[in-house]
């Protein structure tokens, strides 16, 4: 289906959402047509941000706001539906579009198959009505769900399309990219040149796929890394809960500036409690680049100074190689938690590959490897 037919379908005029790859076609449709406006259209920080902006919009106006994100977001939702939503509560309405990663059946990454298995059973416990969109809906078909849901919406509940893979369709290319030169693959080529034996946690995403690439083109092993490939926003805290506990260690953790902002609240966490044996790496794409280009607000946001405010002592921000060596070897004979921003270029290599061990293989190894002096 053509995805401006599920947007005549649906006639709203606000979209909010976390960007997702099987959503590509209507995220290159909102940032083609509106690009980021907050009058129609925000990408937010994580699921449940974006629920609040749309309670906000429906009480503000009266009418249906639209969210979008992966099916993985839908543990951010589950708070915000039940406890701000719910007839039982506010009754707000909204339209929820949710990509089905993992759908039973088809095959996909380790991180998506549980999700993508409980996928209708979480909106059905939330009591969000919801119907699946996929490539055989025909316009008519879309038009009489839309009606079906209009009487549910008018009644103050949510409801749901979910969206299996190759469902929608847009024929206009959209390109992305930012001023910076610096590719991600080879910022974590000299990380690992620096790192040495030290433990890294790598946040979800391209990034983890070229740690994992590296590590094979120079014949190292894999125990020297945990490569978080979901939970999106909460690698610094995994590399916190290892530098707390091991505390000999070096522990160097990457993270991406989507992820970083999606929960925002763990670099104070991890300023309060101060790893001196620890380096956080901001790689900084201004974009959720695995999941399509979308651009993050995060060409808004000064990180130095936001790292320095949540108590980083020593911060710092790079834009190229001689800088980056500078400050990666001074953070690796430091004795204290170190916050490095690094500006990177968007594109990856378009044979990058996957990592062929499973995600528990990962994690056997890795914890086999921190055992060691």
């Amino acid at each position: 289906m053509k995805v401006e037919s599920l947007i005549k379908a649906l006639n709203a005029d606000f979209y909010t959402g976390v960007p997702d790859s099987l959503l590509k076609p209507l995220c290159n449709y909102l940032m083609n047509t509106y690009g980021i406006d907050r009058n129609h259209h925000v990408i937010a920080a994580n699921e449940g941000n974006c629920v609040g902006v749309a309670a906000g919009y429906h009480m503000a106006t009266g009418k249906y706001p639209v969210v979008y994100m992966q099916n993985s977001g839908e543990g951010n939702i589950v708070n915000p539906v039940a406890s701000l939503l719910n007839e039982k509560v506010y009754a707000i309405p909204m339209i929820f579009i949710i990509g089905w990663r993992g759908e039973p059946g088809k095959h996909d990454e380790p991180q998506h198959v549980f999700q993508g298995e409980i996928t209708i059973k979480l909106l059905d416990d939330l009591g969000i009505e919801n119907v699946i969109l996929d490539e055989n809906m025909t316009e008519d078909d879309l038009r009489q769900v839309v009606n079906k849901f209009n009487k549910t919406l008018s009644e103050g509940k949510p409801v749901a399309f979910v969206v299996r893979k190759g469902a929608l369709s847009y024929d206009v290319k959209v390109k992305y990219s930012n001023e910076y030169s610096m590719s991600r693959e080879d910022i974590i080529k000299h990380i690992i040149a620096v790192s040495g034996e030290n433990p890294i946690i790598s946040t979800t995403g391209k990034a983890s796929r070229e740690l994992f690439e590296a590590r094979e083109a120079s014949g190292q092993g894999h125990g020297y890394d945990f490569l978080t490939v979901g939970s999106m926003g909460h690698t610094s805290s995994i590399a916190m809960g290892v530098a707390l506990n091991k505390p000999d260690k070096k522990v160097w953790c990457i993270d991406g500036d989507g992820s970083a902002i999606m929960h925002l609240g763990a670099l104070a966490v991890l300023a309060k409690h101060n790893p001196e044996n620890m380096v956080y790496i901001l790689i900084n794409n201004e974009s959720h680049e695995t999941v399509g280009g979308l651009p993050t607000v995060s060409s808004n946001i000064d990180w130095k100074s936001l790292a320095a405010g949540a108590g980083f002592k020593w911060v710092s921000s790079v834009d190229n190689f001689t800088d980056l060596d500078k400050e990666l070897n001074e953070a690796k004979n430091a004795n204290h938690l170190s916050f490095i921003e690094v500006k990177c270029a968007l594109g990856a290599r378009d044979d990058l590959g996957r990592p062929t061990t499973t995600a528990l293989e990962n994690k056997i190894a890795f914890m086999e490897q921190l055992k060691k002096e």
